[in-house]
């Protein structure tokens, strides 16, 4: 078993499952013309994708623990690949819609196994290196998403964005079905679903930690999901523009997460954790003071990336370690919890552009993230040392 091998399939199968998270924003003019609706009747597509997205990896953990990680996993892409391509041949919105839900339930299976699995493989002295790794490279599916899609449906029609990610979710599927063999994979017919979740919130450490990645989602997630549309209101740039801007948030997250290992292995888990915020707050800041010039927009969304892989790898590093008798539910409800704060993050950053502007947004998640700091920083009784396991039994 080569572990390098193994992480490649996973990180490709999570940049993947990422990028078609977000491939639809960028077509939805061109799904809305073909289809004779409005761009307000097609934002349903995104909706009705990221909601099972998040829900459903509750769901998988449990599945991953109870039948094994490797096999649920590769099952829920073959299913993956089946929606993606039903989305290329849909007759009408309604239809899309039912298969970007489909697509989005099986989506919902891999960054949590991903991430349990490479718990299991990595010991963990080389763990967050790994995780970091693998977030840098799924990362790059939401950075490069809209130049691809934006690309595809420019060159060819929006059906062959899902044609050719149906393609590459082939290619994953086959290396999952063969390098992923190798993966040691046995689930526990014992596992009980709630018992384990229960379990997971009911311990004061693991309730602080998941609280944290909540509220890591809230305020780090927001910020790049605007950044499309603060560059098209500040610079009116297209999307292909946008895209390759954007871009620098995926080559700083991927870059970081090569890194990340050492910086906590030097520095220690709280510290880097502090960093990774430290970075979010230097970005909010930028686009505060110096949004208006490019190369300071191009920084501050590289200090997005560098944030989110330092911070969130550290966290997924310890749930890996405290919860490693049932890493399935355990990384899923850490999903869930990132996932859950990102939608709040999103909703409140709406709500406060539909009353004020961009730089009254960043103003806000630039304190959220401030107040994150200083909570990281003082929070007691939290196995920020990774030495410390629940004892969660299956």
């Amino acid at each position: 078993m080569n572990p390098r091998n193994i992480l490649f399939a996973l990180s490709f199968a999570g940049f993947i499952v990422i990028a078609d998270n977000w491939v639809v924003s960028p077509i939805l003019p061109a799904i809305a013309q073909d289809m004779g609706v409005s761009i307000a009747g097609t934002s349903l597509l995104i909706a009705a994708y990221m909601i099972p997205f998040g829900l459903f990896q509750l769901v998988f953990g449990y599945l991953s623990d109870r039948f094994g990680k490797r096999q649920v996993m590769s099952l829920a892409m073959v299913f993956f690949t089946i929606g993606t391509a039903l989305c290329s041949m849909a007759a009408g919105l309604t239809d899309l819609a039912i298969y970007r839900f489909l697509t989005g339930v099986f989506a919902g299976s891999v960054m949590p196994i991903s991430m349990a699995l490479i718990g299991d493989v990595f010991p963990l002295e080389h763990r967050q290196s790994a995780i970091g790794t693998f977030l840098g490279i799924t990362n790059m599916g939401q950075g490069l998403s809209l130049i691809i899609g934006g690309s595809i449906a420019y060159f060819f029609h929006w059906r062959g964005v899902f044609a050719i990610y149906a393609l590459f979710s082939i290619v994953v599927t086959v290396m999952l079905l063969t390098v992923g063999r190798k993966i040691p994979s046995v689930g526990n017919p014992d596992s009980k679903v709630f018992s384990l979740y229960r379990q997971l919130l009911k311990n004061h450490q693991s309730r602080k930690i998941y609280s944290l990645v909540l509220l890591e989602g809230l305020f780090l997630v927001g910020p790049f999901s605007f950044m499309g549309g603060y560059i098209k209101a500040a610079y009116d740039y297209n999307n292909l523009l946008i895209g390759m801007v954007m871009t620098a948030y995926a080559i700083a997250a991927m870059i970081t997460g090569r890194f990340s290992g050492k910086i906590a292995a030097k520095t220690g888990k709280k510290n880097t954790i502090i960093l990774g915020l430290s970075c979010g707050l230097a970005a909010d800041f930028l686009f505060i003071l110096f949004g208006n010039k490019l190369i300071a927009l191009i920084i501050g969304i590289a200090l997005l990336g560098s944030a989110f892989t330092l911070a969130h790898s550290t966290f997924l590093t310890l749930i890996s370690e405290f919860a490693a008798k049932s890493r399935g539910v355990a990384m899923s409800l850490a999903a869930f919890c990132f996932m859950g704060g990102g939608g709040l993050g999103i909703l409140m950053g709406s709500n406060i552009l539909r009353v004020s502007d961009f730089l009254t947004m960043f103003t806000v998640y630039g304190f959220g993230v401030l107040a994150l700091i200083i909570t990281v920083k003082f929070v007691k009784k939290v196995p920020f040392s990774s030495r410390k396991t629940l004892n969660t039994r299956h």
